[in-house]
């Protein structure tokens, strides 16, 4: 049998559908084998071989050697078998040719069904191939249609839907209109949809980071971490490999215009980019941003839990409008925050020095224990403030408590006003000013004081 232009079809198919013509020609011959089978129905097995130089077919029985026929169909005697193949022996298999008769239209169109379904499948398969290198990836499609919330994309080789679930709330597009899009996942069993696609997966923003900012695509930054919640706000973690590129500042880009163009790609997002640190505290601090953070303590690092500290003013703008700052903060740390008031943390301090004993947090015990953080980022909390003061009110008494040993070995005769304010570390206006509240009258700046008038002064004054 001849199949004419067998050759030059399947380099055409190959060509415009994507399909290997070796795969064509096998899957026709076990089309036509299939068919044939069907159409002489004597259970005998059939082989089909192409010639697609040629375009001819040859089809063969498979029969066992035997010694004895019990079925002309399925056996062949052993003196046969040895005609075609010489080394045959009882038990093996022989093929041979032979022509079918009557192998018309119904054969042909049984045949032609194979194929179209073995072509088909052939297709998703390469479509399949195609595009599992593409899962992570961000591509091009064009809106081809519009029906209820969704969208149907055209990718080029296939098609996807683009749900309602997997948009940017408030996005809308007209038809022919290109968008990218976010490959999530390539399933080949499922018939409807085998690409999926989004626009709202945090992936997405991460990808359209690597292919707008060329340090990234590099390896010079990494993009360590992505919350997102679409439409509102997002944020990404980056970090420098090189001490002198900064992360941030090369992410968002001279006047903003790297991080512009990310942000009118995903229709006006808010996104936030922050330092990444190895220091789980400080990473913390700065998810929280744009609030300032006083302190943050582990109270549970088994369960990744954390509290939060920030002064009352700043408590709104660490939460954010709806809880979206710290719920975005919670997504890109992994940590469980609570973000609480210095008031609140004040009126607490033996509760969260318990809940840290409990889960033997000792780092943290001991920061409560001193009331002073140990982070750069956090500041002393209201009580930490005023003993600190303090510490340094005693320390400049010390100090003073030299200088007027100092003095005292002066001349114990006379000294000039402007003399002791210098001795003193004070301008001379406010010496003559505190001593006269004291009860002692210096006329001008100019006054010479007696030994008993500086005494009397060291005495009253600074002691």
């Amino acid at each position: 049998m001849i199949i004419e232009n067998l050759d030059q079809v399947a380099n055409q198919i190959e060509s415009e559908r994507g399909i290997k013509k070796e795969f064509l020609y096998e899957a026709l011959e076990q089309a036509l084998a299939s068919a044939c089978r069907k159409h002489i129905g004597d259970g005998s097995q059939l082989e089909c071989k192409l010639d697609p130089s040629a375009g001819t077919m040859q089809f063969y029985r498979v029969k066992e050697v035997v010694d004895d026929i019990f079925s002309e169909s399925t056996e062949i005697l052993i003196n046969e078998a040895k005609k075609i193949n010489k080394k045959a022996d009882i038990g093996d298999e022989v093929s041979v040719e032979f022509i079918p008769t009557d192998f018309g239209r119904i054969a042909a169109q049984i045949a032609k069904q194979v194929i179209t379904q073995r072509l088909r499948e052939a297709e998703r398969d390469s479509v399949y191939e195609e595009f599992e290198s593409k899962v992570g990836h961000v591509v091009n499609g064009t809106v081809q249609q519009i029906e209820n919330k969704s969208y149907l994309i055209n990718l080029g080789r296939t098609e996807s839907i683009l749900g309602y679930h997997d948009q940017i709330p408030g996005e809308k597009f007209e038809l022919n209109e290109i968008i990218r899009v976010y490959v999530t996942n390539v399933d080949r069993s499922n018939k409807r949809n085998m690409i999926s696609i989004s626009r709202s997966h945090s992936g997405l923003l991460q990808a359209l980071f690597e292919s707008e900012i060329p340090e990234i695509a590099d390896g010079i930054i990494d993009v360590m971490s992505v919350a997102r919640e679409p439409g509102i706000r997002a944020k990404v973690a980056v970090k420098t490999n090189n001490p002198s590129i900064g992360a941030v500042g090369t992410c968002v880009g001279q006047m903003g215009g790297r991080i512009q163009t990310i942000i009118k790609e995903l229709g006006n997002e808010k996104i936030d980019v922050l330092e990444w640190h190895e220091d789980i505290k400080v990473y913390i601090a700065n998810s929280l941003k744009p609030a300032d953070i006083s302190n943050v303590l582990l109270t549970d690092q088994e369960n990744k839990q954390a509290t939060v500290v920030v002064a009352k003013d700043q408590l709104s703008l660490a939460i954010g409008k709806a809880g979206v700052n710290v719920r975005l903060s919670v997504n890109l740390t992994g940590w469980k925050l609570n973000v609480i008031s210095e008031e609140e943390f004040n009126q607490n301090q033996n509760s969260f020095l318990e809940n840290i004993n409990t889960n033997q947090n000792t780092d943290d015990k001991a920061l409560l224990d001193d009331k002073i953080s140990n982070s750069k980022l956090a500041q002393a909390i209201a009580n930490d403030v005023n003993l600190e003061k303090q510490k340094q009110i005693e320390v400049t008494k010390e100090k003073l408590k030299e200088k007027l040993k100092t003095i005292s070995k002066q001349d114990k005769n006379d000294m000039k006003v402007s003399v002791l304010a210098k001795l003193l570390n004070v301008k001379t206006a406010d010496l003559i000013e505190k001593a006269k509240v004291k009860g002692i009258e210096i006329k001008s700046n100019r006054s010479i004081l007696s030994h008993e008038q500086v005494k009397e002064i060291k005495e009253k004054v600074f002691i």
